[in-house]
């Protein structure tokens, strides 16, 4: 089977499964099968699927990931000692762990194609995660508190564990209250894994963007947090902030600079 054909058993399986898809029209063009399939993963709820198609699913997911192109975060310069500073897709990231922006429900972004990280980083690590964090939700029996974390296997990703956390939600300028739970976000992540035994984590910029935190702010409380918690646990662990946009990348840059 090539990716082609891949893509097309996992769309057909998908279809047969649900009984909305009974009309639906597979389209010839590449481009649009892909999008297809993802909508298709990002709607389907949190369930068990046959063996078959995880080996498809997984084998399609990896390939996918290495066309894409996999950095090896050890091979990234440090912007201050143990901190790194590195943009790009946090899904290509080779890291012992990386850190998703989640909401309180923890199963994902279930908005077909939608651009958020919580939805790159189930839609690139498989339907396993869903039903996993749907099992650990389930377990625990209410929504997750902001500013508490999970921690997952990361599945077909580069990194070997997803720490899921729950930024703020706020409207306007945030107030003290929300600027601590944006820490205890980072700070909550950084115990969990410690606690677990690894030694690289790549955050992304927790509740900016679809969450409305301002970003230059938002990057202080991430700096001064992780720097904090390196220091007081006189903690080896290497951190990464990851920016995807050159606007947080500028910000992340100039506020480490001045650490220097």
């Amino acid at each position: 089977m090539n990716l082609e054909d891949k893509r097309l058993y996992l769309i057909e399986y998908l279809k047969n499964e649900n009984r909305i898809y009974d009309d639906l029209e597979i389209p010839e063009d590449e481009e649009e099968k892909k999008a297809l399939l993802r909508a298709m993963l990002n709607v389907r709820i949190a369930t068990e699927a046959s063996d078959d198609f995880l080996k498809i699913q997984d084998e399609y997911l990896t390939e996918t990931i290495e066309e894409k192109g996999i950095t090896d975060a050890l091979s990234l310069k440090e912007m201050l000692p143990q901190i790194y500073l590195w943009q790009g897709d946090i899904t290509t990231l080779k890291v012992d762990v990386i850190v998703n922006a989640a909401n309180s429900g923890m199963t994902g972004c279930y908005m077909p194609n939608h651009a958020c990280i919580d939805n790159c980083i189930h839609t690139f690590s498989g339907v396993q995660l869903r039903l996993d964090c749907a099992k650990i939700m389930e377990k625990q029996g209410h929504e997750e508190p902001t500013g508490k974390a999970k921690i997952t296997s990361a599945y077909n990703l580069p990194s070997k564990y997803i720490i899921h956390t729950v930024g703020p939600i706020i409207k306007g300028e945030p107030s003290l209250e929300e600027e601590r739970l944006l820490a205890s976000s980072y700070l909550s992540s950084l115990e969990l894994a410690a606690s677990s035994g690894v030694e690289s984590i790549a955050f992304p910029c927790i509740s900016t963007g679809v969450f409305h935190f301002p970003n230059e702010r938002a990057a202080e409380i991430a700096i001064e947090t992780v720097m904090r918690f390196l220091k007081e646990n006189e903690s080896h662990m290497k951190v990464y902030f990851n920016v995807f946009t050159n606007e947080d990348y500028e910000i992340y840059r100039q506020k480490l600079e001045v650490l220097k």
